[in-house]
């Protein structure tokens, strides 16, 4: 998926890339945080999770989770994220951190938790 999103302009960082497979959610959001980036997630539970939660917040996170169905592949999911955007733009834009919002396959984007 990756490599997809920076084919179509996008400067994207993989976690593994920065932080070890195993690395706890708590540990790797708070770095995160303190670099400005927003995460994108498959991980629907995230907003379930106390100690991600609280992450998120105490460090300021922007995150969205990609709500998809089933195994998709990384080509559907960057299709999704690359359809969806502009709606992820203008909620960075108008929102401050921390959130968490949620990507539908059908393009919808919504906040789900401030």
């Amino acid at each position: 998926m990756a490599g997809i999103l920076r084919t179509a302009g996008l400067s994207v960082e993989v976690h593994d890339d920065h932080f070890p497979q195993d690395a706890l959610d708590p540990e790797w959001l708070r770095a995160v945080g303190e670099r400005n980036w927003v995460v994108v997630t498959r991980d629907e539970r995230i907003r379930y999770n106390v100690a991600e939660k609280q992450a998120i917040r105490r460090a300021k996170v922007r995150a969205f989770v990609l709500a998809a169905q089933g195994n998709l592949r990384a080509e559907m999911l960057a299709k999704i994220f690359l359809n969806a955007l502009p709606k992820v733009r203008a909620i960075v834009a108008k929102h401050r951190p921390p959130f968490i919002a949620k990507i539908w396959r059908d393009g919808k984007v919504g906040l789900l938790e401030t």
